[in-house]
């Protein structure tokens, strides 16, 4: 009864938006609307005349209530985003079809401090979660929310930097958690998914390809570049690779110039060799 009561007790404070996802047929369903809404508007401009005729009453009210259904859908969007970047909801959804992309996602958290929100993830069963550094930059505790086992408050035990990984630790037993791969080697054109909160969104798994190292001037250590849909909110999901491992933890997205806009993620063996 007191271990209810304690579990109960961290949940008292749920954020909702830390703990509503879509599911997957509504991610598609939006998705889909939201492309053929933005598809439409962008044809009937380009067809329009430069002169006008005047339309008859009726046609007014019409163009109205698209307008507002149209409103209606992107209210759900408070921030303009582009047709492309609406791909990745369907290919959330089609993944999450497979029990194996499935269950990683129940260790992938939603990390929400005072400035904003990331991503991270479970590699024990104890509550040590890994994220970016510069997720939790200057905070000692956040809030993390498992799709599945609820909120918690979590104190940030370790920041490295240096390579923008920091821990976070929460006290519960038997929570879902990731492996970790830190002997696996990466080689271009590898297949990847990985899973996160981009933009307003929760547990979106997606997928891409591996490049090819790359060194920042400001870094010691090469960082790796993938094509893939990375967007704001990313930073901290977890690089897995075939074999259901993780071999990196997403930090930041770069406009190369050979392979334009790439995700850029730290080797999982940064953190493990530390």
């Amino acid at each position: 009864m007191k271990d209810q009561e304690k579990h109960h007790d961290k949940r008292k404070h749920m954020d909702k938006d830390l703990i509503e996802d879509f599911d997957e047929e509504e991610m598609n369903e939006l998705a889909m609307q939201a492309k053929a809404d933005a598809l439409q508007r962008e044809q009937a401009e380009r067809n329009e005349p430069k002169h006008k005729p005047k339309r008859r009453f009726s046609k007014v009210i019409a163009v109205l209530i698209a307008v507002a259904m149209a409103l209606y859908a992107f209210s759900l969007f408070p921030r303009v985003i582009s047709i492309p970047a609406l791909d990745f909801l369907q290919a959330s959804s089609r993944l999450l079809q497979d029990e194996q992309v499935a269950a990683y996602k129940e260790a992938v958290v939603v990390i929400e401090t005072n400035d904003g929100r990331g991503t991270g993830f479970s590699i024990s069963e104890e509550g040590t979660i890994v994220t970016n550094q510069h997720v939790i930059e200057d905070e000692e505790t956040v809030t993390v929310a498992f799709p599945e086992e609820g909120l918690f408050q979590g104190e940030v035990v370790e920041e490295m930097p240096e390579i923008d990984l920091a821990v976070v630790e929460v006290e519960e037993d038997n929570l879902p958690y990731l492996p970790l791969d830190d002997t696996a080697t990466a080689e271009q054109g590898d297949y990847i998914r990985f899973i996160g909160n981009p933009l307003f969104f929760n547990g979106i798994a997606n997928e891409g390809t591996i490049l090819s190292p790359l060194q920042l001037s400001d870094w010691e250590e090469e960082v790796m570049m993938i094509r893939a849909p990375v967007y704001r909110g990313n930073s901290g999901s977890p690089v897995i690779n075939e074999e259901g491992n993780v071999i990196g933890v997403i930090f930041a997205t770069l406009d190369h110039e050979e392979h334009g806009n790439v995700g850029l993620y730290v080797p999982i063996h940064y953190f493990t060799d530390r």
